[in-house]
């Protein structure tokens, strides 16, 4: 589980709840807060002392959410909105400050569990990836011929990942990634790879994914791309909950905030984040009656 190993929750079975959670941390600002004196020596010589400016980054404020099996989600939002942070909870890199996630089983986050050798070559890198994921060395090669199928690699499965390129090298993480079969899987900007075949390949893996019961969360700047694999959106900005819904209406909702940003029509897109925000239905996790076990 990403959070609390012995909590399960009974009623309906979901992959995956985010219970209440926000994420604050304290930075260092460029701008000093000042300086206090200090006397040393024995003529009290002064120096300034500048202490550093912390101020308080609000992350991903306040939000809950149930993801159930089969759905897969997409997440979007201008850069900073709390999109990574989100995944990063999601998956147990990160605490956060307040509330908590529980997950049906461990969370698989692209390009994480498959920690790569940029010096060997792609072959070794998939027995590799697989091993590092828990696989033993049969399953990982009972499944070398699909997942080099996946990615799309082709001979260049033989050649050093330093050689790769940046969407290669992505393409090889997802197949690894999915290869084991998780139950939730979690996407961050991997596939935006502009290449349209490992585009269909890759939707298909994700359905299939969803099939068996499971559930994927996509992160991308691809509308396109979320549309076309995700059958629910939710809509972040600087840390908020905007939207959480039918990915037509969200995506359609959010290109035209964006297009009244871009032209500097700043109260027209701040009026549609009002609007969307206003019939937001907020997620509510309750409190309820669970059984114990031992993680």
């Amino acid at each position: 589980m990403a959070a609390d190993e012995h909590e399960i929750f009974i009623e309906g079975h979901p992959c995956v709840v985010v219970d209440s959670v926000q994420m604050r941390y304290r930075v260092a600002s460029s701008e000093a807060s000042g300086g206090a004196a200090v006397s040393t020596g024995p003529r009290f010589l002064r120096r300034a002392v500048r202490k550093p400016n912390m101020v308080t980054v609000n992350a991903l404020n306040e939000l809950s959410l149930v993801v159930e099996r089969g759905e897969s989600v997409g997440i979007i939002g201008r850069n900073g909105s709390g999109k990574s942070t989100l995944m990063k909870i999601i998956s147990g890199q990160s605490k956060p400050t307040s509330g908590g996630v529980y997950a049906s089983s461990t969370p698989i986050m692209l390009g994480v569990n498959a920690a790569l050798v940029q010096d060997l070559s792609g072959d070794q890198n998939v027995i590799l990836g697989c091993l590092a994921m828990g696989m033993s060395r049969a399953e990982a090669d009972d499944k070398f011929d699909s997942i080099v199928e996946l990615s799309g690699l082709e001979k260049s499965i033989h050649l050093p990942m330093k050689s790769y390129s940046s969407g290669m090298a992505s393409r090889l993480r997802f197949a690894i990634a999915a290869a084991v079969d998780p139950e939730i899987l979690l996407v961050d900007e991997a596939l935006n790879t502009g290449d349209a075949q490992f585009a269909d390949r890759s939707k298909l893996r994700m359905d299939e994914l969803r099939a068996q019961a499971g559930c994927v969360f996509l992160v991308s700047h691809s509308l396109e791309t979320i549309s076309d694999m995700c059958t629910r959106v939710i809509w972040l900005d600087k840390g908020d909950l905007i939207m959480d819904g039918e990915p037509t209406a969200a995506i359609k909702a959010y290109q035209e905030f964006t297009k009244h940003l871009s032209k500097g029509n700043n109260n027209s897109a701040s009026k549609i984040l009002e609007d969307a925000k206003a019939v937001l239905v907020a997620t509510e996790v309750r409190e309820r009656t669970s059984r114990r076990v031992r993680g």
